[in-house]
């Protein structure tokens, strides 16, 4: 689910990018919110960083007497992407395994769904395995799977989420 999130942040401008002229000062706060924005990639409260919508206020710069540095507190608007539990979303299978799939959806990279939580499907090995079910109906590599998030698990040392995820449940699995 895409959530907005207010977040004020502090942000870090090197003395080399700081110019008397208000525009460019605050062209460089932004890039370098932007910079940071990225490379924070999520956290466990908001999920996955994707946007920043609106800078709301930029507040007065402080000096950091040991390096130069001033720091300006940021309020900002983004955009977020978190699974909770009991949501149903799509993702597309990218690993076939005789125990289940992993699937992507969105930022979401390691999404986990047993063959246990695909009532009916089976597994048929081969150099490109996948799962049917009766009605021929085929998971495998690069297949769009709709699914039920059973739970999703924070990673700190990633910096990532994971995810268990089901097919049990009406209008859940591979869709055409």
């Amino acid at each position: 689910m895409f959530l907005k999130v207010e977040q004020q942040w502090n942000v870090i401008v090197s003395p080399e990018k700081l110019v008397a002229k208000g525009l460019m000062l605050q062209k460089a706060i932004v890039v370098r919110l932007l910079d940071d924005f990225a490379s924070k990639k999520a956290n466990k409260d908001f999920g996955y960083f994707i946007n920043v919508t609106t800078v709301e206020n930029i507040g007065d710069g402080k000096v950091r007497h040991s390096t130069g540095d001033v720091l300006f507190p940021v309020s900002f608007s983004g955009i977020t992407f978190k699974m909770f539990r009991g949501e149903i979303l799509r993702g597309v299978v990218h690993k076939v395994l005789k125990h289940g799939v992993f699937l992507k959806c969105g930022p979401v990279q390691n999404i986990y769904l047993s063959h246990l939580k695909m009532p009916d499907y089976k597994y048929v090995p081969g150099e490109n395995a996948f799962f049917m079910n009766d009605k021929q109906s085929r998971i495998e590599k690069d297949v769009v799977v709709r699914f039920i998030v059973i739970g999703t698990k924070w990673m700190e040392a990633e910096r990532e989420f994971q995810a268990l995820v089901s097919l049990e449940g009406d209008y859940l699995g591979p869709i055409s």
